[in-house]
């Protein structure tokens, strides 16, 4: 065992801020291993990511998004906990979310979202987002420099997701003030106390979708809302309140959340490569595969997990059923097996878009084209209304000593901050 497997992936502050040689590491010795400190079998090659993600049936969802913590709630013992895992999987955090549900009812619960998603939807929104990315600009540009993302990225994803599923303009305010300082990545429930809102997301967009369901079904109206309470499950059958609910402020965090960090990622790439900002300047055909490389270099999850029903193999290695296993977005998406010179960022790169960071199989990401969307109109705009974007040296530091720090998770991969300086056009394409 190297010094670089050794490593606590789970504990290491280190490994938040660059895990890249430590997914290397893992991969070069076995593209499926077991790491030592939790018992997680730890999945870095993309073949054998890909196949995890599609096997549902092999596979639960149910700790996808706790893994090792807190565990299972009982010991998992036999070579089939299907049926131990139905019963219990109740007990575990945040399994009413869509992510940690398994077939049959992720397929109703998703079926759902994507009526809530239409493509008649995502244009209408698309048009709102082409206005709103210049009003959240023009005091950035004004000055000239800002944190990208508490100044733009964050902003503007929450209010693009508040006009998709409909809130009213009226409380939009309201969401941006209850959400604003929540800790990145923070999904717990808690009190309803206006203190505890800003810590508990979840709870305040439960709280509110509830009241708008329940609302549009006593009395309908020619809105988005009205068409989010009465849309229906594949059979036709009528969802309770609180799965409408739930499936609602699902999109609305996690949409959000991964969506800040492609925007700041991208930013991050045009600003510290001066040669890559000037390719897309030039050729704007280039952002829809220079996003897809910013999702592969930087995948905003680093992985999720799943938990083997029955014994299986995967790579080779063999998996007992009731084992933790973790895909890692993150390595599998700069496997060499895949990806030629993975380290390297390439805006041109042809199999760019085979990368997994939206996972793959049932639990792909139902947002994705709405993240995408997102970043390409943000890109199109930042590039008309500047000519030059760069890193603030003040906070970040000199090229070749940059000071950057990154989310302390070991799900989410992303920046907490980017501060960025802009050479305005002089005349704006608006």
């Amino acid at each position: 065992m190297t010094d670089s497997t050794a490593r606590n992936f789970f504990r290491d502050p280190a490994l938040a801020a660059d895990p890249y040689p430590y997914f290397d590491a893992l991969r070069d010795q076995c593209p499926v291993r077991r790491e030592p400190h939790h018992g997680v079998t730890m999945v870095t090659g993309y073949d054998e990511a890909v196949e995890v993600l599609h096997d549902a049936t092999t596979f639960s969802s149910c700790n996808s998004v706790t893994g090792p913590f807190p565990g299972f709630p009982l010991p998992l013992e036999g070579d089939d906990v299907t049926e131990l895992i139905e019963q219990h999987r109740h007990r575990l955090p945040m399994s009413d979310q869509l992510p940690t549900l398994d077939p049959p009812v992720h397929t109703d619960h998703r079926a759902l979202l994507m009526r809530l998603i239409t493509p008649k939807r995502l244009k209408e929104n698309e048009e709102f987002m082409w206005s709103f990315a210049d009003q959240v600009l023009d005091p950035l540009l004004a000055r000239g420099e800002g944190d990208f993302i508490a100044e733009y990225a964050g902003p503007f994803t929450l209010f693009v997701i508040a006009d998709l599923l409909g809130v009213p303009p009226e409380d939009q305010q309201e969401f941006a003030e209850a959400l604003r300082h929540r800790p990145s990545g923070d999904g717990g429930i808690g009190s309803t106390s206006s203190e505890s809102l800003r810590h508990h997301p979840l709870e305040f967009l439960y709280e509110r979708f509830t009241a708008y369901v329940e609302d549009r079904r006593r009395e309908p109206r020619e809105d988005v809302l009205t068409g989010l309470a009465t849309a229906t499950f594949p059979d036709g059958s009528t969802p309770a309140v609180s799965d409408v609910v739930r499936v609602a402020a699902n999109l609305f965090s996690a949409g959000q959340e991964t969506t800040v960090r492609l925007l700041s990622t991208s930013l991050k790439v045009l600003a510290e490569r001066p040669d890559i900002q000037r390719q897309v300047r030039e050729d704007r055909s280039l952002l829809p595969n220079f996003i897809e490389e910013a999702l592969r270099t930087e995948s905003p999850i680093k992985g999720d997990f799943r938990l083997a029903k029955v014994p299986t193999t995967i790579g080779g290695v063999d998996i007992p059923a009731g084992a933790t296993v973790m895909v890692l977005n993150g390595a599998a998406n700069r496997d060499p097996r895949r990806f030629e010179e993975p380290g390297t960022f390439d805006p041109r790169r042809r199999n760019a878009r085979q990368h997994i960071a939206f996972g793959r199989g049932i639990h792909s990401c139902p947002g994705a084209p709405l993240a995408r969307a997102e970043t390409r109109i943000s890109l199109e705009r930042l590039l008309d209304r500047t000519t030059d974007i760069r890193i603030n040296e003040r906070v970040h530091g000199p090229a070749g000593a940059r000071r950057y720090r990154y989310l302390p998770t070991f799900v989410l991969r992303g920046l907490t901050e980017l501060h960025l300086e802009f050479t305005p056009a002089e005349t704006e394409t608006r």
